[in-house]
């Protein structure tokens, strides 16, 4: 038995594949001159046995005895036949060489461009076969979610530029979609403005779908019901910070690298406006103060002192004197003690460089960090910031849908927002390196609807660029290409760069039309031109030639049917087709859209989800109650409340 095993080994090694495509064109565009060499070869070999008085008589005989010469199949290796074919193949070679080098160019209907739409042949390689699997584009046109298909070249990255002027359907024709198709392996990362979005579509995502096994199978429990997997909704509020989830950036700092990142962020997307704080040297000074401060908290204060309120206490209590130099505040000493301890501690040497500046100078430093830091004087801002619920860093581990509910009137605290997103980036692309060996186990897709709203987020344009093979993934949504530039300025163009996807729902932006149409292209047209001369002798003319034309001009797009979108993908010609109909989505009846009774009451859910923080010194008195008892307790409340006036 194993000798035949081994013969069948031996076999498979000697099996025949299939020749390359490139191979076998080269083959016949080489058989024009292996004909040409047999037939002049053989007509050579007959030619010699040809009787005649001249060349002329010969080659009579020969076209007489045609047949004759092609008797025997094999060609003539006589030396006279061989370098007669031989020459001829050649010059038929160098002919139609020399004549393609230096000949004219015809690209019949193309002459003034190849533009056009798209067709199903087309987007055909990029889509996945299982429905759910893909990103909704267009009502026809879809993207595989799979980052490593069998022929790489049909491979793009997920991330999506998405523009549309307001009233365009960006969040019904492009998010919901998106949502709805609930992928295995799929975590969410949602933009919601208003808050309307976790409203309509979160109990569809608490429900979840079916779980399945290895095989695809669909799990069910001892009772034969489906067990479905559910997405973990978490909730960032900056509207109502009574339906917001608690996050704490101090809570997801390991090193003095995540310090000096928190700090960058906070910097970025907040405004010291106190005095001179728009110059550079005091933009550096305040960043020595925070990083000392940070860096104390983190290293020395309680897990549960690490928060913004510890940092303002610190600020508050840095007090100085102009006219004393000597003077020692509360934070002074406690940096000295810490100094005595471990002298090249991180928190110590930024706090000491800071501590050059003089009394004036500093009281200048504090109050634009004053400044900086004033929406943190609210009280519920806080309390929202003083631990932590996001599991951010656990995101590409579990499925996971978080939504990040902002304000599109009033941009006060989107702050938060930015440096949730900065912190959102860096956790993850460290978790893939570090712990999963470069891929996160569930590819994250993050939503960013009115993306424009978020603030900067720094070094953006390069973590976009990089993402793509950590399994994460960027929707950016607008209202217009100019919105980028506003932002991110020069690194606008890199950005979106980076987005092998593009999609137009609809504007009139004039700068965004101008780009699209000139990324359109142009195709070729037919153009029929009459004239009518009227005079002594009437005359007519009609005249036929061709011209160029934009694939879509500004003004084409500028009207364009509030039913149509434009769809542009890397290395794919352009598609014209109609929005997403999430009517006709399987899912479409969990959302609230098609019933009210499917909102989803973000409280409720927090109070299924709450985990009770209790101070382990803190003692209490436990009670057991029957449950006519609990019912007569519940009944005297009620009562008592009746009452209150």
């Amino acid at each position: 038995m194993s000798g035949i095993k081994n013969i069948k080994k031996k076999l498979k090694g000697f099996q025949v594949r299939p020749p390359n495509a490139e191979v076998i064109k080269k083959v016949l565009l080489h058989i024009p001159y292996v004909v040409v060499f047999y037939v002049v070869n053989k007509c050579t070999w007959l030619y010699q046995y040809c009787r005649g008085s001249t060349v002329v008589d010969r080659l009579m005989v020969l076209l007489m005895n045609y047949p004759l010469a092609f008797k025997k199949l094999l060609p003539s290796i006589q030396p006279k036949s061989l370098a007669a074919g031989t020459i001829a193949a050649v010059s038929v070679w160098a002919v139609v060489y020399f004549k393609g080098k230096n000949g004219k160019k015809f690209r019949q209907g193309e002459e003034y461009g190849s533009a056009r739409w798209g067709n199903e042949k087309d987007i055909a390689p990029f889509i996945d076969p299982v429905f759910e699997n893909n990103i909704l584009l267009t009502q026809t046109e879809r993207l595989t979610m799979n980052s490593r298909p069998k022929k790489p070249k049909y491979a793009r990255n997920k991330n999506v530029i998405v523009i549309g002027g307001s009233g365009s359907g960006k969040t019904r024709f492009y998010v919901k979609p998106q949502l709805m198709q609930m992928p295995d392996n799929v975590s969410f990362v949602v933009t919601d403005p208003k808050g309307t979005i976790i409203v309509e579509c979160g109990k569809m995502l608490a429900r979840g779908t079916p779980k399945k096994d290895k095989n695809g199978k669909i799990l069910r429990d001892k009772n034969g019901r489906v067990v479905m997997a559910p997405y973990k909704i978490k909730v960032l509020n900056t509207i109502n910070f009574a339906k917001s989830m608690h996050y704490n950036p101090f809570h997801y700092i390991c090193s003095e690298k995540d310090i000096l990142k928190l700090v960058n962020t906070i910097m970025v997307n907040t405004k010291g406006e106190g005095e001179k704080s728009s110059e550079d040297f005091w933009t550096k000074a305040e960043r020595l103060l925070y990083c000392a401060l940070i860096g104390y908290i983190y290293y020395e204060a309680p897990e549960e002192e690490q928060n913004f309120s510890t940092l303002l206490e610190f600020i508050n209590a840095s007090e100085t004197r102009e006219e004393d130099e000597e003077f020692k505040n509360a934070v002074d000493l406690l940096f000295e003690e810490l100094e005595r301890d471990e002298p090249n501690h991180f928190a110590v040497r930024q706090y000491k460089k800071y501590k050059l500046a003089a009394g004036k100078t500093a009281k200048s430093i504090l109050i634009s960090c004053g400044a900086r830091l004033a929406p943190f004087d609210i009280a519920e801002l806080r309390e929202l910031m003083s631990y932590d619920e996001m599991e951010l860093d656990m995101i590409g581990d579990q499925r996971t849908a978080l939504f990040i509910v902002i304000s599109d009137t009033d941009d006060t605290f989107n702050f938060v927002v930015a440096m949730m997103y900065s912190q959102l980036f860096n956790l993850l692309c460290d978790r893939a390196d570090d712990v999963h060996h470069g891929r996160l186990p569930y590819h994250v897709r993050i939503l960013c609807d009115e993306f424009a709203n978020i603030g900067q987020i720094p070094k953006f344009d390069k973590l976009i660029a990089t993402i793509r093979s950590r399994e994460i993934s960027a929707s950016i949504i607008l209202q217009s290409q100019s919105q980028l530039k506003t932002i991110y300025k020069d690194a606008a163009e890199t950005i979106t760069g980076n987005c092998d996807t593009m999609l137009f729902l609809g504007g009139k932006e004039s700068t965004t039309l101008k780009e699209i149409s000139e990324t359109l292209g142009k195709e070729t047209i037919d153009l029929y031109n009459t004239s009518d001369t009227r005079g002594q002798s009437r005359s007519y003319g009609l005249n036929y030639q061709k011209t160029g034309k934009e694939l879509m001009s500004r003004d084409e797009l500028a009207v364009m049917d509030g039913n149509k979108c434009i769809l542009q993908l890397r290395g794919v010609r352009p598609f014209y087709s109609d929005k997403f109909d999430i009517t006709k989505h399987k899912r479409y009846k969990q959302l609230s859209d098609y019933d009210k009774k499917n909102e989803f009451h973000v409280e409720e859910y927090m109070k299924h989800q709450m985990e009770v923080r209790l101070d382990p010194e803190e003692q209490f008195d436990l009670y057991m109650y029957e449950g006519s008892e609990l019912e007569e307790q519940s009944n005297s409340e009620n009562e008592g409340t009746e009452h209150v006036t």
